[in-house]
């Protein structure tokens, strides 16, 4: 930042004014939303392609590179699992087994990899997954930083609709926001997006750059990202897959419900991956075209300009009337009071 000061002996006051257009001290950061789709079924080839496209937004000077909702794993995309109330068939059980084997392990050998391509390509890495623990599955976000480091995860605390009974939910453990060189780096999962009090503990962190990993390609979608910008003065990158009927296994080893007439090529989430500055204009995107790296150079001095006018955790904040408590501790539904317990416990 230029600071220019006027000479002396005018008849005004001595003010130090601030020259906004010749701001060298704000850092700008190249970003890349991913808009593809996942190898469904197919783990390893999904991330050969996750290598692929990070390579490519690499050789762009991208520094931050996000990824859709589950990309690794797979977003089980129009099926119903085989799920009526009362029932479930035989069929949506072992469509939940294939699932559940394409999911990964956190750590695990497919988080190292993905940790290895951060550090190969020196690059900030968020990642949507299917995380298997044990044989419960979560839908998951994973970072890694420039050095090859995975940093920690966030698991979605609330999954919607019928991905509630394929999807376990997140707790307050993992609603992290790292400081990085970069700038502070946090996420939420599609429609957690549109809970006011999680927002609010984003926030509370001191989030500046917002991923939002989603599989929801509406139009409207594109309202709560601005809305979020404005409201949180950070940087929102939205990624979300693009999808024709192809990508997924063909019937009947994978069933659209309610959808017949489709066709190979016919698209069954069209994108809409976006970029979104503190005050809410659009750097990149939305893309409704096909798959595609959506990017855009986030000039990180833009978020104290925004919180100017509008910090919701610091000066437009009432917590003596309005103030929000997080319970961050993991919830477990087994715990053991000593290892020695826990052992003789499995030995029994």
């Amino acid at each position: 930042m230029a600071l220019v000061v006027p000479a002396t002996g005018n008849d005004g006051p001595l003010f130090a004014e601030v020259d906004m257009g010749a701001d060298s001290s704000a850092l700008t950061v190249r970003a890349t939303v991913v808009q593809a789709s996942t190898v469904f079924y197919d783990t390893p080839a999904t991330l050969d392609k996750a290598e692929r496209l990070l390579a490519e937004a690499t050789s762009f000077g991208s520094q931050l590179v996000v990824f859709p909702e589950a990309f690794i794993g797979g977003y089980p995309r129009g099926s119903t699992f085989g799920v009526t109330i009362g029932n479930r068939t035989a069929k949506g059980k072992e469509e939940f087994r294939k699932y559940h084997a394409a999911a990964i392990d956190v750590p695990g050998p497919e988080v190292d990899r993905l940790a290895a391509m951060a550090g190969k390509y020196k690059v900030y890495l968020v990642m949507g997954v299917i995380e298997r623990d044990g044989y419960t599955l979560y839908c998951t976000v994973l970072f890694f930083d420039s050095q090859g480091h995975y940093l920690g995860k966030h698991r979605k605390v609330m999954p919607t609709a019928l991905e509630r009974i394929i999807w376990g939910f997140g707790d307050g453990s993992t609603i992290p926001v790292y400081e990085t060189p970069i700038g502070k780096i946090g996420a939420a999962i599609c429609w957690e997006n549109r809970m006011p009090l999680l927002r609010t503990a984003l926030y509370g962190k001191g989030i500046e750059i917002y991923c939002a990993p989603t599989a929801d390609s509406r139009d409207i979608w594109q309202a709560s990202m601005t809305h979020i910008a404005l409201e949180g003065g950070c940087f929102v990158l939205s990624a979300n897959q693009f999808c024709r009927r192809k990508d997924y296994p063909p019937a009947p080893e994978y069933e659209f419900s309610g959808a017949d007439d489709l066709t190979p090529d016919s698209v069954v989430c069209a994108g809409g991956s976006v970029i979104i500055s503190p005050s809410g204009n659009v750097l990149a995107g939305p893309n409704y075209d096909g798959e595609a790296l959506i990017s855009a150079d986030l000039d990180l001095g833009e978020i104290a300009r925004a919180k100017f006018d509008f910090d919701v955790v610091g000066h437009y904040s009432r917590p003596e009337i309005l103030s929000l408590v997080v319970r961050d501790d993991p919830t477990k539904p087994v715990t053991f009071s000593s290892a020695s317990v826990k052992t003789e416990d499995f030995q029994k």
